[in-house]
């Protein structure tokens, strides 16, 4: 099964959430920090599953640009300047869909590491 493609696609930059609405009615936003963490570009993911590069620091990522790629896939550029990896309508269908599970999990990967997505020189305060 192919996942649906979105008939709305949406940049609620305030937010920094990404909208993304499909014709079942189903709707789903996703914060640019999360697809910034769970990019599909080789600089995150290695090239293999135990060669991923945790991310870090990405709390106030945010996007600045969001570009086609023919009809198939967007590729986000982030205002951190990454830019690399293309989100294809299946992955974005499945990041959404599997949001909690995987912020749990990303959570989970972080606390071990004993790191933050916090930017660094940025104090562990709700801001």
């Amino acid at each position: 099964m192919t996942a649906p493609i979105p008939t709305r696609v949406h940049y609620h930059k305030q937010a920094r959430e990404l909208e993304l609405a499909y014709a079942d009615g189903e709707c789903y936003r996703l914060s640019a920090e999360y697809l910034r963490v769970f990019s599909p570009s080789a600089e995150v993911r290695g090239h293999g599953p135990d060669t991923a590069t945790l991310q870090t620091g990405m709390k106030y990522v945010g996007l600045k640009n969001i570009t086609q790629t023919g009809r198939y896939a967007l590729k986000l550029h982030f205002d951190d300047g990454h830019d690399t990896g293309l989100y294809s309508w299946e992955y974005l269908y499945d990041l959404a869909t599997h949001k909690d599970a995987y912020w749990a999990d990303y959570l989970k990967q972080l606390e071990a590491a004993g790191a933050s997505r916090e930017p660094l020189g940025i104090p562990l305060k709700s801001v």
